[in-house]
């Protein structure tokens, strides 16, 4: 009957810092010997490190019995491997989850490697105390079953995995080999990447398409030039491509030679740069290039060659205020432009119209250091348009341009027609004239005739509508309508008429005037302003005044103390719309007394009363004396 290995009863171990050793080279797993020999007793194994508890932690099972204690190994000899239930009996530290995990994992290879080695009816036996120490390396190995510090906790239930097929206690031919397989699965980790599939080969990246020069630079001026210098500018090309641009080379060559000299050894990013170390007097083409990846650009160059020499003073137009905007003159008025500029040394002055050099013929130029002047005798029509003055010096230049529009009264409407007359109206429309005067049709004025009479008479002025109604036609005529435009300079000189006359036809009306009851105006006289008392002063003459109304006029009659005064020489009786005087001459003492005005006609009578009192001038003894 075969006999249980020896249990080896394992002293609590500390725990102590693993140590990360070699991975060793897995073994060929081997059947254990049949029985273990006798050996002298031992001491106890040393304790396996902490961290290959963990590999062999799962518990024994309740029903296992103990196994006898294996003798220990002779000297200088490795200590065997305990078995499982040894280790599951031994005092082990709380092991981290992941290692009970890979435990777990461990032991399906080994009861896979138990399934695989030879079946023997005789059970395997704890090997000799004498045997190699092949199973060394495994005490070493377990550490590196040890998870990683970073590693997550494995679930508990992993741990128990392994029980449920662990084989029974007196049954260790199962249990022998999967302590030497943990070994084996150790070295899983470094396992080499052949066994991975073969990665394909990367393809060749495509070229890249051949790099495209620049444009050429564009706006190539000059900024500033003097007698050893000249200063140029530009700007970048409109086209660059996708490789860039590194810079710009400038060049310059003398007049009439073809031997271009390179400015800048070094390509330069600015665009602006000055040209320096030249001889005053020389004449100079100068050009621009754009260098990229692609290589030079076709050539920017300056329109004329350069003339090295100093500038005293730019040119300058000073164009007055009035000529800012369009000038505007009616036909056969004169035009006299004075355009005032600066320039030293004396500019060259040129005049163009609409583009195209000025012809003599129609205007006449007068050119001074300081101004130039445009004439036009008499403006027509055709001295309409944009005439630019150019002032240059040496390569600089200032140019103004002034617009002149000459006006003249537009032609008739067109198309000038009668759509329609009903009663007393006539219906007209129109359409614009063709020659508006070279200005814009600001009205029109609408004029009609009689047929008797045949003259013209304004009907409307300032319409602004290409149709009107005409109102108000005598019944019985015929008319005729005519139409001239109107613009800035006046009314047009020739009309449009229609060709139809607009009759207005008689219908039976009989005109009865109405008829006004007559207002009575007949009055019987009355005062509206009596007679005043009046004293008056011998020899002085006075007169009475007094008002009347009354229709028909009244018949006036004077009395004095109720005596008709008559025709009287003294008295003089004047009566002049409504207003009744009596002047008395030279009045004497007995002229005094009771004066009326009686007023008469067929409606009645009123009288009006005063009392006037003559005085005597009673003279002083002193003044009697000295006459």
């Amino acid at each position: 009957m075969p006999t249980k290995p020896a249990l080896i009863k394992k002293a609590p171990s500390k725990k102590v810092a693993p140590k990360k050793a070699a991975p060793a080279p897995v073994p060929e797993p081997t059947p254990a010997p049949a029985e273990p020999a006798p050996a002298d007793p031992a001491p106890a194994p040393a304790p396996a490190p902490a961290e290959a508890a963990p590999a062999e932690a799962a518990p024994a099972a309740p029903e296992a019995a103990p196994a006898p204690e294996a003798a220990p190994p002779a000297e200088g000899e490795a200590a065997p491997a305990p078995p499982a239930e040894a280790a599951a009996a031994a005092p082990v530290e709380e092991p981290a989850a992941p290692a009970q995990t890979e435990a777990a994992a461990d032991e399906e290879p080994a009861a896979a490697a138990a399934d695989a080695a030879p079946a023997e009816d005789k059970p395997a036996e704890a090997p000799a105390a004498d045997a190699p120490p092949a199973e060394a390396p495994a005490a070493d190995a377990a550490p590196a079953e040890a998870p990683a510090a970073d590693a997550p906790p494995a679930e508990a239930p992993a741990a128990d995995a392994p029980l449920a097929e662990a084989p029974a206690a007196d049954a260790p031919l199962a249990e022998a080999p999967a302590a030497d397989a943990a070994p084996a699965e150790a070295p899983a980790a470094d396992a080499p990447p052949a066994e991975a599939p073969p990665a394909e080969e990367p393809k060749p990246p495509t070229p890249p398409p051949p790099a495209v020069p620049t444009s050429e630079p564009v706006n190539l001026t000059i900024e500033d030039v003097n007698d050893s210098s000249v200063t140029i500018k530009w700007r970048p090309p409109e086209t660059i491509g996708d490789s860039g641009l590194d810079g710009y080379t400038v060049e310059y060559c003398k007049d009439q030679t073809t031997d271009w000299v390179v400015v800048n050894e070094k390509l330069t990013e600015a665009n602006r740069m000055v040209v320096g170390d030249l001889t005053k007097g020389d004449v100079l083409h100068i050009r621009v290039v754009a260098v990229n990846a692609g290589g030079p650009s076709p050539p920017a160059a300056l329109a004329e060659p350069v003339k090295v020499t100093e500038i005293v003073e730019r040119p300058k137009i000073r164009v007055p205020r009035s000529l800012r905007a369009r000038l505007v003159k009616q036909a056969g008025e004169q035009v006299n432009l004075v355009i005032p500029f600066n320039g030293k040394p004396k500019p060259l002055v040129s005049w163009t119209k609409d583009g195209e050099p000025l012809d003599a013929k129609k205007a006449s130029v007068r050119t001074s250091d300081s101004d130039s002047i445009l004439f036009i005798r008499k403006a027509e029509r055709d001295h309409s348009g944009k005439y630019e003055l150019s002032v240059k010096v040496e390569s600089f230049e200032d140019k103004a341009s002034i617009v002149i529009q000459v006006v003249d009264l537009p032609g008739p409407p067109t198309s000038m027609k009668l759509v329609d007359s009903w009663g007393f109206n006539a219906a007209l429309e129109w359409t614009p004239p063709k020659d508006t005067g070279n200005t814009e049709i600001t009205g029109y004025t609408i004029q009609k005739s009689d047929k008797k009479t045949g003259e013209w008479f304004t009907v409307l002025e300032h319409y602004h509508q290409l149709n009107a109604t005409i109102s108000d036609l005598i019944m019985g005529n015929s008319y005729s309508f005519r139409v001239f435009a109107e613009n800035k300079c006046g009314r047009g000189e020739e009309a449009a008429a229609t060709k139809t006359l607009a009759t207005v036809q008689k219908i039976g009306m009989v005109y009865i005037p109405p008829e006004y009851q007559e207002h009575d105006f007949s009055e019987a006289p009355k005062f509206t302003a009596p007679l005043s008392d009046r004293a008056a002063t011998v020899g002085y003459t006075t007169r009475l005044l007094c008002a009347v109304r009354g229709s028909p006029k009244p018949k006036i009659e004077w009395l004095k103390n109720q005596m008709v005064i008559g025709d009287d020489p003294k008295f003089r009786q004047i009566s002049n719309q409504g207003v009744c005087s009596l002047e008395i001459r030279k009045p004497c003492s007995f002229d005094g007394g009771i004066y009326s005005c009686r007023a008469r006609n067929a409606h009645g009578e009123a009288t009006v009363a005063c009392k006037l009192e003559v005085k005597q001038v009673i003279l002083a003894e002193a003044d009697k004396d000295k006459k």
